[in-house]
């Protein structure tokens, strides 16, 4: 801590003299706090709170439409009726709700059968560390696997900042592996391992949103899918599979990696918040990864992440545990049954944006100017490419003159790239609003490339 001119002081008294208060300087702190993601996220918020009568296709939260309060308690008490019918006695119902509860989760039981009714995916409950949201589960996830510089994490780019925000808290610099016009191909994440290889380091993890990805709407072809379970079996590394969007996209998915994953290769990292309930923050990792220890002991990878969660978060929320567990239970032991309406309701919502994008831009006026989007068939995120450079300073001007708001797409690349793009998400807003924000984009993006 540093004394100077500048440091705060408390006003004195006429028996004593002003105290002079230390300053923290600011260089001295965690480097993590200097990265300009943080800058440029804080840069939106302020955005989005000086502009409030802007159209914002900015946030990726749940339409709350469908949201009821009532509900939450129907939740609570499905959850404790259960724990009744299993043979819980009335004080381990009580500590169920109101102790810490075990670290690793009391619904991994749930979250094992829910990846079997949604995803025919088959995990023992042991496998599974129920977390504070998703991004606890990453951090969880790179704190074991990334044990030093050695190490290296590569990430499908443009990537969700939420994991690399998180390697950057733990001194992990990530690698970018671009994806190309068409979405993640393997063949590029080879060469970006080959280059790994070279420097000496040890490719350790492989991070992907393989369906609706976000920022960029992207989804994996069932083919690469195949092919990056081979890879990674091949040069021994392990893929860290996100995919928060699947239950809440229209349409029959593709299976998921983790399905597909007969050598356990796949650490998945899961989320109730997009199809169940946003403010419960329940996550999940399904880490079945064999370890064994210099005396021949084994155990489950999922072991050593509740041994980090203890000095974490120490437990996830029992209350939030048990709304999810009861909304598990009410879905027939799934959340697809959930999001029926939602699916619907996001896809609808996809499908109008792109309707109102091809109605303002028509196609010769599109080559014009250069301007160009991809056509997500799910998820909450699409990517449109312009002519000019889409940063902070457009986006300040966008909100201000034109009173609708988005994303800078290069927020979203660890390395750089992605400034003529901007991320629209379109799971926010009603049909006239995304009508009437088209229309203001339009009238934006037509200035600007003509400027």
């Amino acid at each position: 801590m540093n004394h100077d001119d500048g440091a705060r002081g408390l006003p004195g008294t006429p028996d004593r003299p002003p105290v002079v208060l230390p300053a923290l300087a600011r260089e001295e702190l965690h480097g993590s706090l200097t990265d300009p993601v943080l800058d440029t996220m804080n840069f939106l918020n302020e955005i989005t709170h000086r502009y409030p009568d802007a159209i914002s296709f900015a946030p990726g939260r749940p339409y709350d439409g469908f949201f009821d309060p009532e509900q939450i308690f129907t939740h609570i008490r499905r959850y404790l009726d259960h724990l009744a019918a299993s043979g819980h006695s009335p004080d381990r119902i009580r500590d169920a709700l109101f102790q810490y509860g075990p670290t690793g989760g009391q619904i991994r039981e749930l979250v094992a059968a829910s990846l079997r009714v949604d995803e025919n995916t088959d995990v023992p409950a042991e496998s599974v560390v129920v977390t504070v949201g998703c991004q606890e589960a990453m951090l969880l996830a790179l704190r074991a696997l990334i044990a030093g510089p050695r190490d290296a994490l590569l990430v499908s780019s443009p990537c969700y900042v939420g994991v690399t925000g998180a390697a950057r808290l733990l001194d992990i610099e990530p690698t970018a592996v671009p994806e190309g016009p068409a979405g993640f191909r393997c063949a590029d994440l080879e060469t970006a391992i080959r280059a790994e290889r070279a420097r000496g380091r040890r490719p350790r993890a492989f991070y992907v949103i393989p369906d609706h990805s976000n920022p960029s709407g992207a989804t994996m072809t069932l083919h690469e899918r195949q092919e990056l379970l081979k890879l990674a079996a091949r040069e021994d590394f392990l893929i860290l599979e996100d995919s928060p969007y699947r239950l809440v996209s229209p349409g029959r998915q593709l299976p998921t990696l983790k399905s597909l994953d007969g050598e356990r290769r796949v650490l998945q990292l899961g989320s109730f918040a997009k199809s169940l309930f946003p403010g419960a923050r329940v996550g999940y990792a399904v880490a079945d990864q064999v370890v064994t220890d210099v005396d021949g002991r084994t155990g489950l990878l999922a072991d050593e992440l509740v041994r980090i969660k203890s000095m974490v978060t120490v437990n996830t929320s029992s209350l939030s545990q048990a709304v999810v567990g009861g909304m598990l239970l009410a879905g027939g032991g799934g959340a697809a049954e959930h999001n029926t309406r939602t699916a619907r309701h996001y896809g609808d919502a996809m499908r109008t944006t792109l309707r109102a994008l091809e109605r303002s831009f028509p196609a010769a006026e599109r080559r014009a100017l250069g301007i160009g989007w991809n056509r997500p068939g799910g998820g909450f995120f699409l990517a449109v490419r312009v002519p000019f450079a889409a940063d902070n300073t457009a986006l300040a001007h966008s909100a201000e003159e034109f009173g609708v708001i988005w994303t800078p797409m290069s927020y979203f690349y660890p390395q750089g790239g992605g400034e003529h793009v901007l991320r629209l998400s379109v799971s926010y807003l009603t049909h006239a609003d995304i009508h009437e924000g088209t229309a203001r984009l339009a009238r934006f993006i037509r200035m600007a490339a003509r400027h």
